[in-house]
């Protein structure tokens, strides 16, 4: 699995470089936001390490113009208590976020949950490969998804999330499963990273055909994909 850094720290690049190659990842770092975006289209890495704060172009900028023509999954670095970075950068398609200093075992953790994300658990045999629940449509193989207003770009994490959801349709998820399931650790108080995806996907699924949320909170339980009557996945 090839991963790229973009930070301007190369003290940290070459740490978090010398960690991940022991963990038997390929690492390749640049230094700048520019050389960032280039490499990253030249080369299409499987897993991109992003900095928000960077010379040049900045990481959102960079972000933004990696998502014009790239799904590849990117875990953004922002600086401690800097919650509001944290939330940009999951609306704009992050899919995940470490805050600065970070212990690298927690760094490898989140990357080996979004490789196994990414992979997915579909194949041709599967039964399960499409999903359908009324106008939505998940083919797990090829990563896509459709409703009646066409279809649907996400995030390797929104449509973890939303797999998880759509397979339990009806039925309510808790939180800490939800969490646990798509995104690969507990939930935490403090994270919000759920609650960005999941605010996402409403804005990107729209209301179901006949009106009303796609995905309900189930207040102190957890959360709800509307599975209307005479429907089935």
């Amino acid at each position: 699995m090839a991963i790229l850094i973009i930070d301007d720290d190369t003290e940290l690049c070459e740490l978090v470089t010398e960690y991940l190659e022991d963990e038997g990842l390929v690492v390749d770092s640049v230094h700048d936001g520019v050389a960032g975006v280039e490499r990253c289209l030249a080369d299409e890495p499987d897993l991109v390490i992003l900095d928000v704060m960077l010379p040049g172009l900045g990481g959102f900028a960079v972000l933004s113009k990696i998502r014009e023509t790239s799904k590849v999954p990117v875990i953004m670095l922002t600086a401690r208590g800097e919650e509001v970075d944290r939330i940009v950068g999951l609306e704009m398609g992050a899919d995940d976020y470490l805050p600065k200093p970070f212990n690298p075992r927690e760094l490898v953790a989140r990357i080996r949950a979004i490789l196994r994300r990414m992979a997915g658990p579909g194949d041709a045999g599967d039964e399960s490969a499409v999903i359908r629940v009324d106008d939505l449509e998940m083919d797990i193989g090829s990563r896509r998804v459709s409703c009646s207003s066409g279809e649907v770009e996400l995030t390797g994490a929104e449509f973890a999330v939303l797999e998880t959801l759509v397979r339990a349709a009806g039925t309510v998820v808790s939180r800490d499963e939800l969490s646990r399931r798509a995104l690969g650790r507990r939930a935490s108080a403090f994270d919000r990273s759920l609650d960005v995806h999941l605010s996402n996907l409403r804005k990107k699924l729209g209301q179901l055909p006949g009106g009303g949320e796609r995905i309900k909170t189930v207040r102190g339980v957890g959360y709800l994909y509307v599975k209307p009557s005479g429907s089935s996945l």
